[in-house]
């Protein structure tokens, strides 16, 4: 009797990552062959498009990135906010929206940095902060990657790297999840909105 369980078992074990498989497989299908329209409108929804080019634009910021990281920072929620005081489409910390206030970076008669729940306020810091970083680093990886993890982390696993690759140096697992999360959502918001978030 327990031979045959085991039999029963050993099949389901099997079964199962067929299935799906293959339930994933006919995703893709059916992704490809719908209209880009639909696929776009379904799965890679844009809530405040002209707000991202606008800020995007404005600050020297690749506004796929943006899209990105709203995805991947609260999945499009105007009124997130993380443990840790987060707040907003962007997860900003209040302290930063205020640090990038003082440097200059935004017009804070136009965006008061107390307002974060804001969509609008909230894309401009967190557009301008994206751009703040990107002063700071060489190349996008870092920039995501300050972006979640801050810029003293960046800087010791730069100063760390000596000669190995900068992903290999990435010390916190959640920030290399975080990056390559980021990367997959652009590549998307690349291939979906090629012209633009604003695309109609």
């Amino acid at each position: 009797m327990p031979s045959v369980r085991n039999a029963k078992f050993w099949r389901w074990y099997r079964t199962i990552p067929i299935v799906l498989m293959i339930l994933f497989l006919a995703f893709i299908l059916v992704v490809e062959v719908l209209p880009i329209d639909m696929v776009r409108n379904v799965f890679f929804p844009v809530n405040h498009a002209e707000r991202i080019d606008d800020a995007a634009q404005r600050h020297g910021v690749d506004e796929h990135l943006v899209a990105a990281v709203i995805r991947c920072e609260s999945g499009w929620n105007e009124l997130a906010q993380s443990g840790a005081g987060a707040v907003g489409l962007m997860q900003l910390m209040p302290d930063t929206a205020k640090s990038i206030a003082g440097l200059g970076l935004v017009d804070t008669n136009a965006y008061d940095p107390n307002r974060l729940t804001d969509a609008a306020t909230n894309i401009e810091y967190g557009t301008a902060y994206l751009a703040y970083l990107q002063s700071q680093f060489e190349n996008e990886d870092q920039v995501i990657c300050a972006y979640n993890a801050g810029i003293g982390a960046v800087q010791g696993w730069q100063a760390g790297s000596t000669g190995a690759s900068f992903e290999d140096v990435i010390a916190y697992p959640e920030t290399r999840e975080y990056l390559n999360s980021v990367h997959e959502a652009k590549r998307q918001y690349e291939k979906y909105y090629p012209s633009g978030m604003s695309v109609s």
